[in-house]
């Protein structure tokens, strides 16, 4: 008996088939087949699957079938880019603590899988796709919930047809990325101050948004002024910014910096990056390189250099004169420092843009061009078999109790 077989036989809607890849260490699980169908817009089809499929989200992210860092991607082939043309398909982001707004490493990632896949059934506009034979790359439209970002694939001839080209770089341009609020002074409560502030009772901070919201402080604000990025106890900075982000999220000038202009539902703190501007692989043809540790969702930690806040770091540099258009830049993570290779480098391609909408003033926007590195790591099968109560919606360790 082929029992991979009969375990991919259970009752229609029970089974969901992922892709795993990553990005500079960091993980996307692709679900590509077994996801409830949802309607409407794109944001609309997020709050579906928060509101009523929120258990497999938990169950594809979570133990056992996953880990508390894991990170997804959702293909969503109809939304109403789609529709009109303008997308090729579109997808749903998801982590440790429900759906996010973007993500550049996921991105990359998908670049490649929606060029390799040629299965209409899991990316029905795949033949739409065109190689562009100069160059030797493919465009796809792909639809976030922060909007249209166009990833541009390198690509091969193969025996099988036309194939990504893990040898080069993929790249993406974001959606408008904008500085929200620049050299903010937040005051920390007693309670949640730790031992590296000696004795300061302010931080100073600033809050990006490159398809999220980000707030950007520099190792030496919280006291880190010898180590930096360089060496990082995990453990001990983790406990940091569970308490910080979590104060940050609610902190009334921090609410107010992340009112998008077009929609509420893009309107709250994603992440902490951490920076050190003193640290950072250098690759070749880069005018300079930093370091930034990323905690995001439920203080989930980014092994990768965080696409989408690189959009917000260029656009926070250009904002203060410190990056010019076409300056490249590499953005590290610990994971790339440590192996030599996996930095995002990015520049900004196109500036004199207008984030405009009903929920917040108008804000000065550029276009950044992203490119990384994402390579296959495995496929698989999930299903949940009768009476399996422990991994029916997935768990976490740490929330065990007696």
């Amino acid at each position: 008996m082929d029992l991979a077989h009969t375990l991919e036989s259970a009752p229609s809607g029970e089974v969901i088939k992922c892709i795993d890849m990553h990005t500079t260490g960091e993980p996307t699980r692709i679900v590509y087949a077994g996801f409830p169908p949802l309607s409407g817009t794109l944001l609309s089809q997020r709050d579906q699957a928060r509101d009523q499929y929120d258990h497999l989200r938990k169950r594809i992210m979570l133990e056992p079938r996953g880990h508390y860092d894991m990170y997804g991607a959702i293909l969503r082939p109809t939304t109403e880019l789609v529709e009109s043309g303008e997308a090729h398909i579109g997808v749903l982001f998801t982590h440790n603590g429900g759906f996010s707004t973007m993500c550049g490493h996921a991105t990359i990632a998908l670049g490649r899988f929606l060029v390799d896949t040629h299965d209409v059934t899991v990316f029905p506009k795949r033949n739409e796709l065109v190689v562009d034979v100069v160059s030797q790359t493919v465009v796809v439209s792909l639809h976030a919930p922060c909007g249209l970002v166009r990833i541009t694939v390198p690509v091969k001839d193969t025996a099988d047809g036309i194939k990504s080209d893990p040898s080069r770089a993929i790249s993406f341009l974001s959606t408008p990325g904008y500085a929200a609020a620049t050299n903010l002074t937040i005051s920390i409560p007693p309670e949640i101050r730790w031992g590296e502030l000696e004795g300061r009772e302010s931080i100073t901070l600033d809050v990006s948004y490159g398809g999220a919201f980000y707030a950007l402080i520099n190792m030496r604000e919280l006291g880190y002024a010898s180590t930096g990025l360089r060496k990082v106890d995990l453990d001990s900075l983790s406990q940091v910014m569970k308490r910080l982000k979590a104060y940050l999220e609610t902190h009334p000038d921090i609410l107010a910096a992340c009112q998008h202009p077009e929609d509420k539902r893009l309107s709250y703190l994603y992440s902490i990056m951490l920076v050190d501007t003193n640290v950072g692989h250098r690759p070749d043809g880069v005018a300079g390189a930093e370091t930034g540790l990323c905690f995001f969702a439920d203080n989930q930690i980014d092994r990768s250099p965080t696409g989408s806040c690189v959009t917000a770091r260029m656009a926070l540099a250009h904002a203060k004169g410190e990056r010019a258009v076409g300056q490249r830049w590499a953005y590290n993570s610990i994971v790339s420092n440590h192996f030599q290779t996996g930095a995002f480098e990015a520049e900004i391609v196109q500036t004199g843009l207008r984030v405009d909408g009903g929920n917040a003033p108008a804000k000065d926007a550029v276009v950044v061009c992203v490119e990384g590195r994402a390579y296959y790591t495995g496929t698989s099968t999930f299903m949940v078999e009768e009476g399996d109560v422990t991994s029916h919606s997935g768990f976490v360790m740490s929330d065990m109790t007696v």
